[in-house]
């Protein structure tokens, strides 16, 4: 019932998705072909699938482990965006280097970038006992206010006419496309390779067994000894290794440059992806596909239908609702309770 509680959240979704549409007065049938069957129809539209289930797929692996371990990172988006300005530092740094390493040096100041990011709430949380949820989203915003400073400022092409953006990336600094004519690049391979190596380290290893324990049953694992601070700094770590990672797949990817902004809310649809896909590795990459489906169906259907911007939002939103839904029918029974009245003076018992 577990693994079939996704598929009651997203048939409950579609039918909730067709009565909107019919209230915004669209066909229900065929705003659902340009919604979840149009983008699959051209080769180019898989390619945007695949580019936007990448960063889906490395945050929510990383936020997967964690969640398992009851370790709330809610700061993906700040640490993909903190790692995608340690990689564009690299970038802008080397820019007239033409050599092979400057990429796995993006790669490897991404990813650290996103750790040094995820280390400030695991050391607050294991210090001082705070909480890593609200930490953690405060730091998405930190985040956001010092790549808009730098683009404006320290990363600005000088001659770019006063642009919020760098200089473009040289070829050196670019992600190699997978298909020529598609925008589909490496990263979408490193996303596959992280999440079979979160499987494996799930699966087959003592770290991914600790893990688990400590989040299905945490007095066993306080009973077992087995460090809670461990936990917390090994999914921070990991969380923010692969969202610095997808952070550099954007920059050096589909933008090629620095801008204002390098994530469309990946790292918080990551949270979704992660519940959608049951905190499995594998299950993460179906469940990435499907929200990137959400993405690119509702540009396709704000442009054909004429429909708000906010639907992607609302699909999104009711896929999370009624997958808890499902969850908490499944995890919990509904009995009626019957209130005995108070025996009044001369009744017997």
């Amino acid at each position: 019932m577990m693994l079939a509680s996704p598929l009651i959240a997203a048939a409950a979704m579609l039918l909730t998705g067709s009565a909107l549409f019919f209230f915004l007065g669209q066909e229900p049938l065929h705003a659902f072909y340009v919604y979840f069957i149009k983008p699959w129809t051209t080769l180019y539209g898989v390619g945007e699938l695949l580019l936007k289930a990448t960063p889906l797929i490395l945050c929510g692996v990383g936020l997967a482990i964690g969640f398992r371990a009851n370790v709330a990172n809610i700061g993906a988006d700040g640490q993909l965006t903190v790692g995608a300005i340690a990689a564009g530092a690299v970038a802008l740094y080397f820019d007239e280097v033409q050599a092979w390493w400057v990429l796995p040096l993006m790669l490897a100041a991404g990813a650290l970038g996103g750790m040094l990011w995820a280390a400030i709430p695991a050391l607050l949380r294991t210090r001082f006992n705070t909480s890593e949820i609200l930490v953690s989203l405060m730091l998405v915003y930190v985040s956001y206010h010092l790549l808009s400073y730098l683009v404006h400022g320290p990363m600005r092409d000088p001659a770019g006419f006063n642009f919020p953006q760098s200089k473009m990336f040289s070829d050196s600094a670019t992600l190699p496309l997978l298909v020529e004519g598609l925008r589909l690049n490496a990263a979408f391979i490193l996303s596959l390779v992280a999440a079979g190596a979160a499987w494996f380290f799930c699966k087959h290893t003592f770290a991914g067994y600790r893990m688990q324990v400590s989040g299905m049953a945490p007095a066993a694992a306080l009973y077992a000894g087995f460090s809670e601070p461990r936990n917390v700094w090994l999914a921070f770590m990991v969380s923010g290794a692969l969202s610095g990672i997808a952070g550099v797949g954007e920059v050096a990817g589909p933008l090629g440059q620095m801008q204002p902004s390098v994530s469309a809310g990946y790292g918080f649809a990551a949270i979704i992806v992660a519940y959608v896909g049951r905190l499995h590795p594998l299950g993460v990459v179906l469940s990435a596909v499907l929200m990137s489906l959400l993405y690119i169906g509702g540009e396709t259907a704000q442009i054909e239908l004429q429909v708000p911007s906010a639907i992607t939002g609302m699909f999104q939103g009711l896929l999370l609702f009624y997958l808890l839904a499902a969850d908490l029918f499944i995890h919990y029974r509904f009995k009626p309770h019957h209130r005995r009245l108070p025996v009044t003076a001369g009744e017997t018992a």
